[in-house]
Formats: structure tokens, C-alpha cells, sequence
């Protein structure tokens, strides 16, 4: 049975009361990877979104315990980095760019990534998603098609990272 959750939100001035929380989560979910040089720098992206004014993250706890967190934060207006991979491009680019979502392992297969994203991406007011899934996760891949997401490139966003298949969906989520 599925546990009961409680989703909260946060935001940019949350931050330093979230992110230790956030980087234990990830260290937890990531467990058999941290000797990788990437993972190793989560707190660096964790800093680096969290800046953002427009930061938003939601995390689900059982009880008291984190069982995973999604965030993301609006792209920089003019500067969404996806618009190479469309012609045409779309006529409204205005863009949330979902960073991190993640489910701590003993949590997983129960339906909290889909309530995490949801509860991330329902109430904002862009015109579009985007997020990059490892290109070695087609599970993962078509989870996210299975949510709206398409496929519209693939990038290596930095020399150590995976090659990442860049996906777009249309805001709001269907039902």
C-alpha cells in the first residue's frame, strides 16, 4: 500500500532550510554513483537553481522523513536553450525548466515521482516543460512521454555529464 504523503512547497528564500535535505535525498537516491565526479557536484546545482528568484520545489515526506523532492525553476525569458531542437519554434517560448526529480529508493514504484511532478508543474503559468532524462533510462524516458513529454534533442550539457535526451511538454499537463 502506498504510503500517506504530505507535499510541501518551497521556494528561493527556503533554500538554506531545504537544501541539506535536498543533497541527502539526492546522496541517497544516487547512492551507487557518488564516487562520480558529476553526482559529486549535485550541491553546486543545488546552489545554482536555488538562486534563481522564481525557484520553486516541492518535497514529499512520510511523517517526517523525505521520501523524494521535484524542482525547477523559469527559464531566463529569451534564452531557452531547447529552441535549437524545433523548427518552428514555439510562437510563446516561456519556458519552467524541471531540474531535479528524484524518489529515494525505498519510496519508489508507488507513484511519487508523478505526485511530485504534478504538484510542481499544475499551478504554474508558463507555456512549456522542459527537462533532460538520461538517454541510458528509456523507462524513465517513456515515463515522462507517458506524462505529455516529447522528445525533441539529445545534449551533453557538460563534458562529465550523461548524454541527456531533452524533452518538452505543453503547459498545463493533460489530466
Amino acid at each position: 500500500m502506498p504510503p500517506t504523503l504530505t507535499l510541501r512547497s518551497y521556494t528561493h528564500e527556503d533554500l538554506p532550510v531545504i537544501r541539506q535535505l535536498l543533497i541527502d535525498v539526492h546522496g541517497d537516491a544516487y547512492a551507487d554513483q557518488m564516487d562520480d565526479e558529476f553526482h559529486q557536484r549535485f550541491p553546486w546545482f543545488v546552489d545554482h537553481w536555488g538562486k534563481n528568484q522564481g525557484f520553486a520545489c516541492v518535497v514529499a515526506y512520510d511523517g517526517e522523513e523525505a521520501a523524494g523532492f521535484a524542482y525547477g525553476a523559469p527559464a531566463t525569458p529569451g534564452h531557452e536553450w531547447w529552441r535549437p531542437y524545433l523548427d518552428p519554434a514555439p510562437q510563446d517560448p516561456v519556458t519552467f525548466s524541471l531540474s531535479e526529480l528524484m524518489v529515494r529508493p525505498a519510496w519508489r514504484k508507488q507513484g511519487i515521482s508523478e505526485q511530485l511532478h504534478r504538484a510542481l508543474l499544475d499551478t504554474r503559468s508558463e507555456a512549456h516543460a522542459v527537462l533532460l532524462v538520461d538517454t541510458a533510462h528509456p523507462r524513465v524516458q517513456a515515463l515522462y512521454e507517458s506524462w505529455g513529454y516529447r522528445k525533441v534533442g539529445e545534449q551533453r550539457p557538460f563534458a562529465d555529464s550523461p548524454l541527456y535526451a531533452v524533452m518538452l511538454a505543453g503547459l498545463p499537463l493533460a489530466a
